[in-house]
């Protein structure tokens, strides 16, 4: 069996959030200084020995997060119909990057988000998880 290329990308943001309907602190206004980490899989390697370019991954999740940073993240379209969790974060920055990047060779594999360095969520598709 081929092996297969992981990449990872950490990108961070400050954004404000509050979850509706929590029973405790976090359904009052708070913020955090989000990381958005991101994984990309490849079956091979380009003619100058990379499976992606960092540089172009990277400059992908700003593109993406450059709507989410320092703000209220409830106030924002992405989030009218669902809590801003890291859970929610992850799937939606999941879909948006695997929607521009995904190719028959490359692919996301999982975002993960944190709140903070003890707290994580994680998003993948178990179909694309070792395609």
């Amino acid at each position: 069996m081929p092996g297969i290329y992981e990449l990872r990308v950490k990108l961070e943001f400050p954004a404000a959030h509050h979850l509706v309907g929590y029973p405790g602190d976090c359904a009052r206004l708070h913020g955090h200084n989000w990381g958005l980490e991101v994984f990309a899989r490849s079956r091979k390697l380009d003619s100058i020995g990379m499976a992606f370019d960092f540089r172009e991954l990277k400059k992908e999740v700003r593109e993406l997060i450059a709507a989410w940073d320092h703000q209220d993240l409830n106030a924002l379209p992405d989030f009218k119909d669902v809590n801003p969790s890291a859970e929610a974060i992850a799937r939606i920055a999941f879909e948006r990057l695997s929607a521009r990047l995904d190719t028959a060779d490359t692919w996301i594999s999982r975002v993960t988000v944190w709140e903070n360095e003890r707290a994580w969520a994680s998003y993948f598709d178990e179909d694309k998880s070792g395609a």
